[in-house]
């Protein structure tokens, strides 16, 4: 958090200001208050090294700050530019989070990609099927439209799966308790996903790369999950098969698992998280075979509510 507080002015100058606990001269106001200083706006602490929440000054929209690391991910700000640049950004199916603008800051030469604020997946939770299918399909085609130009996404896990709130959530809500309003005052007021649906994105190219084909190999790099058969040793792999496994595993583990009623999709998730990647679909075949497994659900089933098993 230091490091941020030690960049707040230059951050400032470039159009962009982060919240008060990092102004240089911030005070904690919970000395004078006396309050518990997790029960006070100020004293909710950013825990991640590499990104911070701010408000552009122009608009007041909220954005995430992100460092570029480029020794340590250097294709991330090539292929978030790429599908950010005119030819791609105005693609319907081009569900990887979009660059705003890039902060150089001139004291140390730190970059950081400047992003839309979005909020994890599956916060809050999922209440109906429908709401599971909408989700689904958006998935599969961002990856889809990622695969077609030959990159593989090879982080593509509950983690790095988020949407834009801006539509579920008008009036905001706070950066670290999600569930609190923006200035801390009471509880954030929103929608549902099925009033109003939200649009979600990849994000977190880290471990991205762009091949000459989709049949190429390459050693193992193990993200947000490391259960992917292939990753047992450093055989080179398909990559692209193994976003497949990723994406199949994430809804086994978050909806298979945990909610009554997803038979429907049993077979599907089976053969993407086949023990085998040869034997696994491509993402078109995914996209298709679900289309197919949607026009067999019945408008209620789509409405029916997900129940914890």
């Amino acid at each position: 958090e230091e490091w941020w507080r030690d960049q707040y002015h230059d951050i400032h100058d470039r159009g962009y200001k982060l919240r008060t606990r990092y102004h240089p001269s911030w005070q904690p106001s919970w000395i004078e208050s006396g309050r518990d200083f997790f029960a006070v706006e100020d004293g909710q602490p950013s825990i991640l090294r590499s990104t911070m929440d701010a408000t552009r000054l122009r608009d007041g929209k909220k954005v995430m700050l992100k460092k570029v690391y480029p020794e340590e991910e250097p294709h991330e700000l090539i292929i978030t530019q790429l599908f950010s640049s005119q030819e791609f950004a105005d693609d319907p199916r081009n569900h990887c989070v979009p660059l705003l603008d890039i902060i150089e800051l001139p004291r140390n030469g730190q970059k950081l990609m400047v992003m839309p604020f979005l909020r994890p997946f599956k916060n809050p939770r999922f209440q109906t099927f429908g709401e599971f299918v909408t989700f689904f399909t958006q998935i599969c085609e961002g990856l889809q439209f990622m695969h077609e130009r030959n990159i593989a996404h090879r982080d593509c896990t509950a983690n790095n799966i988020m949407f834009d709130p801006s539509e579920m959530y008008p009036q905001g809500f706070h950066p670290i308790q999600m569930d609190r309003s923006r200035d801390f005052q009471g509880r954030a007021r929103r929608y549902t996903r099925t009033q109003r649906p939200p649009r979600y994105y990849l994000i977190d190219f880290g471990l991205s790369r762009q091949y000459g084909s989709r049949q190429a190999l390459d050693v193992p790099l193990r993200g947000g999950d490391e259960s992917a058969p292939e990753h047992r040793n450093t055989t080179p792999c398909n990559p692209f098969y193994t976003d497949i496994y990723y994406l199949g595993n994430l809804v086994r583990r978050e909806f298979i698992q945990k909610y009554n009623g997803f038979e429907f999709m049993q077979d599907l998730f089976d053969e993407m998280t086949h023990i085998d990647p040869a034997k696994r679909p491509s993402i078109e075949d995914v996209m298709a075979n679900f289309l197919h497994i949607c026009e067999s659900l019945s408008e209620s089933k789509r409405c029916s509510p997900l129940v914890f098993k």
